[in-house]
């Protein structure tokens, strides 16, 4: 007999607002399962929310919405696109401070003074369009994309996520930035506090060997995963060993 695939749906949503299911396409709040990529994504978020205080943001590809809405924290005013149908009307229901327009990032233009575009630059297949498109919005641009040297197991080229177009590695997305922007800062995410400890476990303890032994794969991985938070990242220059990118790409008037 085959085994049935597994369902992931969000949890305890509001009421009137649609639960979406986990798809692999893009992260969701509210699914414990899901926490790690959600926390991964989030302190990202919250970083990019200091340094746009104040100021009109273009959140592209906002998926479920929870980014744009972060950032709705801090700055004067937050528009989230997303073209997924699905997505756009949980967004709309859930976040009412961040106004969403369904839209494709590669045409969508509106005057702004900032654009994030986080984790999705892998999956467009025209990026330098993408970004000619952002600077005739905005001239700052927060964009993201996982490290391919660290997201695919060792000695591939590629993690094999069917979504993704192109997966990056440090040069070659400072190349793509740099062909557009004229000043580009790369920062790298890193694990830290208790995923740092189960880093260096899984690498010098042969922590994936012990535990199934133990028999306590199922229950520890029950715990630790909803236990994940922003503080078990950290933003600091990047390098070849970022689990993901983040360039801070500037227009010079």
């Amino acid at each position: 007999m085959t085994a049935e695939p597994t369902h992931y749906v969000q949890q305890n949503q509001p009421e009137g607002v649609p639960p979406l299911e986990l798809t692999g396409e893009r992260t969701l709040p509210d699914v414990p399962e899901e926490n790690y990529w959600y926390q991964r994504h989030l302190v990202v978020y919250r970083w990019i929310r200091e340094h746009v205080a104040g100021l009109k943001v273009i959140d592209m590809a906002s998926g479920e919405g929870y980014g744009a809405n972060v950032l709705a924290d801090s700055a004067r005013e937050v528009v989230g696109v997303e073209a997924n149908p699905e997505a756009f009307v949980h967004a709309v229901a859930r976040y009412p401070r961040v106004r969403f327009e369904r839209s494709l990032v590669e045409t969508y233009t509106e005057d702004a003074d900032a654009i994030t575009f986080l984790q999705t630059i892998e999956h467009v297949h025209d990026p330098d369009a993408v970004l000619e498109n952002f600077k005739r919005s905005a001239p700052v641009a927060f964009v993201s994309t996982p490290n391919v040297l660290t997201l695919a197991p060792e000695g591939a080229e590629r993690s094999g996520n069917p979504w993704h177009i192109k997966e990056y590695r440090l040069h070659e997305f400072r190349e793509l930035c740099e062909a557009h922007y004229d000043e580009v800062e790369i920062l790298g995410l890193y694990h830290a506090r208790k995923l740092l400890w189960h880093e260096k476990a899984i690498r010098h303890a042969a922590w994936d060997a012990i535990h199934p032994r133990l028999g306590i794969t199922r229950r520890f991985y029950d715990w630790f995963v909803p236990a994940i938070s922003v503080r078990d990242f950290a933003l600091r220059p990047a390098d070849d060993r970022a689990l993901d990118f983040l360039a801070v790409c500037r227009q010079r008037p």
